[in-house]
């Protein structure tokens, strides 16, 4: 079996199949081992695994996955790869191919059914225009997840792993760290792919927490409250979550929250930490019991 590691095997396949890029599903297919196997030690996987990989493009990665795990899922959308993968990942019998949307696949239902319900590890080269709404989906839905080790847009990565204050913080910051501790594991230049991007990649790793790192009595109003505060990121923090219908409070009661917790009635919502948040959706909750209002 062709290693699809090695660029002009990969170039081989593609040539084989006529196979061109298209540039609505962001297709960078990884022409480098040294990144793969870096991938897959970040990822830690073992016959013990199942693997979810997202995107598996021509096979490259899953071919290394279906290597090192017990059982792969490699779930694509693009009907033009589903028979290149069914070509390059011949060899193995511990793969299925999964031809959907990544984002209207039931993985609970997969991890219940093929793995028993025991937690997955979700390994990926993410498609940049689509990574947020792809981890965000694995976050919410509360899919059965041990670890997400993902490539992503350098600036993405920095983003998942910002403070408070800084200027790469924001809601997928928030978020991330809500769920799981973050590791970078590698920087990767665009000489890694074909067809090169514009933008540098890193690889990061997700360790999902066991318990979350705070307590919230409200996890949906916290992430409505945090997106409210850094739609409009120049504005004070009272003023995004006024613009973004008030949570059912008039704006002096909400500056009466955020001061009660301590902070100036100018502050932005980039100068709040994860528990600040998570203290303030208490109050918010608070607030509308007390007044009646029903979200």
């Amino acid at each position: 079996m062709a290693t699809l590691g090695n660029p002009q095997n990969t170039i081989d396949i593609l040539k084989k199949y006529q196979f061109r890029f298209a540039k609505k599903f962001g297709q960078n297919f990884l022409i480098d081992t040294h990144v793969l196997d870096k991938i897959v030690h970040a990822a830690e996987i073992s016959k013990e695994d199942c693997v979810v990989e997202i995107g598996p493009g021509i096979g490259t990665l899953t071919q290394y996955l279906c290597e090192s795990a017990g059982q792969v899922f490699a779930v694509e959308i693009d009907d033009n790869l589903i028979p290149i993968l069914e070509d390059t990942l011949s060899a193995y019998d511990n793969v299925k191919i999964i031809h959907d949307d990544i984002l209207k696949v039931d993985l609970n239902a997969l991890v219940e059914e093929q793995c028993g319900g025991k937690p997955v590890k979700v390994v990926a080269n993410l498609p940049y225009y689509i990574t947020t709404p792809i981890l965000m989906g694995l976050f919410e839905k509360h899919v059965p997840l041990e670890s997400v080790t993902v490539m992503v847009q350098k600036e993405v990565a920095e983003r998942m792993k910002a403070a408070p204050g800084t200027k790469d913080y924001g809601a997928l910051s928030l978020a991330v760290q809500y769920y799981a501790e973050t590791y970078l594991a590698a920087n990767v230049p665009p000489n890694c792919f074909m067809p090169r991007p514009n933008v540098g990649s890193a690889v990061i790793r997700l360790k999902l927490h066991r318990e979350n790192p705070v307590r919230v009595r409200n996890e949906h109003l916290m992430f409505d409250l945090i997106r409210a505060s850094f739609n409009q990121r120049r504005k004070t923090l009272v003023n995004g979550l006024y613009n973004a219908g008030g949570f059912g409070l008039g704006k002096e009661e909400l500056s009466a929250l955020i001061t009660g917790l301590g902070f100036p009635e100018t502050v932005r919502g980039e100068m709040l930490s994860l528990e600040a948040f998570a203290r303030l959706a208490d109050a918010v909750s608070e607030a509308q019991n007390s007044s009646g209002f029903l979200p």
